[in-house]
């Protein structure tokens, strides 16, 4: 893995070179094994916090875990294109918009002792801007190359707090064409619930059960590219104890080794079907 300014990022992608980098900032990593019409992402994926913003915190480094999505760049690692984020969500969201990105509470929970300096929230909202500058060139040279494109948006999240029964996956497609995109976003839900877990975890999968698909990944993604759909795919965490703050690795890897297969069958079909 190479160490890449934005810059240089952007005119690999657009010279359609294969690499795998982080940015200068180490923010985000993309591997580009191969130009092909999906990406997979994994926005929530970072644990990063940089040190002159600990003492000002009031959110421990378990609770800023609990809130991330561990293991989700991890989900999708063997796929040709992987963006990535490195820092927590906790310093700026990327899947926020800019105005929103900085958290002032999170989770009903205030998250400064006091109120971040300008400078800080600058150098914060500078890497979300560069993330996003990457996208834009990214998905742009994919759909001038192949037409359409697919995006398998990964996250993950808590099941704890709902007091009802909730889905292992759900797709949030509120914010995606439904209309033109049915076919696609039914066989991706029924693609995953025909996982095979460990333990006897039974793969239900939903849509628009407990998300709708409202973040600026997606958003950002839809409102630019009309010929991209993007599948925001929540997982429930069933993969780790959320309380411990243990992995588990061999539900990891079940995951991640079918997730081979159907990713890529599905964005072979979706082309098949959408590249006229």
């Amino acid at each position: 893995m190479q160490r890449l300014s934005i810059t240089e990022i952007i005119r690999r992608i657009e010279s359609e070179e294969l690499f795998e980098a982080v940015a200068s900032d180490y923010s985000f990593t993309l591997k580009i094994d191969a130009y092909e019409p999906y990406v997979c992402g994994a926005v929530h994926d970072g644990h990063q916090f940089r040190r002159e913003l600990w003492e000002n915190c009031l959110h421990t480094e378990y609770d800023r875990w609990f809130e991330e999505d561990p293991c989700t760049k991890e989900f999708v690692k063997s796929h040709p294109i992987v963006i990535a984020g490195c820092d927590s969500r906790f310093e700026y969201d990327l899947n926020r918009d800019p105005d929103n990105a900085i958290y002032e509470d999170a989770w009903g929970k205030q998250l400064w002792k006091q109120p971040l300096p300008k400078d800080q929230k600058d150098r914060s909202l500078s890497k979300h801007t560069s993330f996003y500058n990457v996208v834009h060139a990214l998905i742009e040279k994919l759909e001038s190359k192949f037409g359409v494109c697919v995006v398998y948006d990964m996250h993950s999240y808590n099941w704890r707090r709902w007091d009802r029964e909730v889905p292992v996956i759900n797709l949030g497609t509120a914010n995606v064409d439904e209309t033109r995109f049915a076919n696609e976003i039914e066989s991706w839900r029924d693609s995953l619930s025909k996982l095979q877990l460990p333990h006897e975890i039974v793969a239900t999968s939903k849509i628009n059960d407990t998300f709708q698909g409202n973040g600026y990944f997606l958003k950002f993604i839809t409102k630019n590219f009309k010929n991209t759909l993007v599948l925001a795919t929540e997982f429930k965490k069933i993969y780790c104890d959320e309380i411990g703050q243990t992995i588990y690795p061999e539900v990891v890897a079940a995951i991640e080794e079918q997730l081979r297969v159907k990713v890529k069958e599905h964005a072979r079909a979706f082309y098949t079907v959408h590249n006229m």
